[in-house]
This record gives structure tokens, C-alpha cells and sequence, in this order.
């Protein structure tokens, strides 16, 4: 895991952003937990190591993050955005009673896309499939 974050912070360092201490620990949070995390989650999770972080802190390096590539946002309609930093093609499937989320791999749906703008003649930039059901600790 640390080759990840170590590989992400060189990304980083080589497009110009300096490499704070809170930085670091948002991304190595991120790629460790892999967890889909709120940015209340991970504030709540580095605040005792952080104490004079603020929430704003974290959300702007998200929008670090998302902006390099380093991460996805996954919007839902209550608002509380979750973020994802295996950037890999794959899927979730989310707890409608805890709101857990996990991936899952499936055969990429490239050729869904294409079928897509064939026969809408929409440019498609992208998918997300997302299952929905009860976890294990939750039926």
C-alpha cells in the first residue's frame, strides 16, 4: 500500500502540489482504507493526529485529489459525497439499511457505452453501476 501512496505523492509533487503533513495523511487514509469515506469520516478519523486540521482542509485536498485523478467523488441524493481512491474499473454495491459499499469486478461495460451513443448520438464520458441490497450484518 505504501508503494501506492509513495507513487500518488510523486504524481503529485511533479504537477507542482506541495505535500503537507494533512495531505499526506488524506491520501494515505484514503488508499489504505479504501472504504469510501466521507470527508466527515476522514476528518473524524485524523483529527486526533491532526487536532487544528479543519473539515475545510479536507475537502479542499479532495478536490486536490479529484482534480489529479487520484480519486472519485460518488454522489447520492442526501448529499454526502463518498470518495473512492481505487480508480480501477469496478463496480458497487451498496447497503440500503448501513449505507456500506463495496466493490466488486465485473467485465468492464465498454461495449454498453458504445451501443449508448449509437443509438442516442450522446458523447458518453463514462458509467457507474451501483447494486443496491442488504449486507451480511444487515439481513
Amino acid at each position: 500500500m505504501a508503494t501506492r501512496v509513495e507513487h500518488a505523492l510523486r504524481q503529485l509533487k511533479n504537477t507542482g502540489v506541495r505535500i503537507t503533513p494533512q495531505r499526506h495523511a488524506i491520501l494515505n487514509y484514503l488508499m489504505e482504507s479504501m472504504g469510501h469515506p466521507t470527508a466527515d469520516e476522514i476528518y473524524r478519523a485524523l483529527e486526533p493526529q491532526f487536532p487544528s486540521m479543519s473539515v475545510a482542509t479536507v475537502y479542499n485536498n479532495l478536490k486536490v485529489f479529484l482534480e489529479a485523478g487520484m480519486v472519485h467523488e460518488l454522489t447520492y441524493g442526501d448529499n454526502s459525497s463518498r470518495y473512492d481512491a481505487n480508480i480501477s474499473d469496478h463496480y458497487h454495491i451498496v447497503c440500503e439499511k448501513c449505507g456500506k459499499i463495496e466493490d466488486f469486478g465485473y467485465p468492464s461495460l465498454l461495449d454498453v457505452e458504445k451501443f449508448a451513443a449509437e443509438e442516442t448520438g450522446f458523447e458518453v464520458h463514462g458509467h457507474r453501476l451501483e447494486l443496491h441490497g442488504l449486507c451480511k450484518s444487515c439481513r
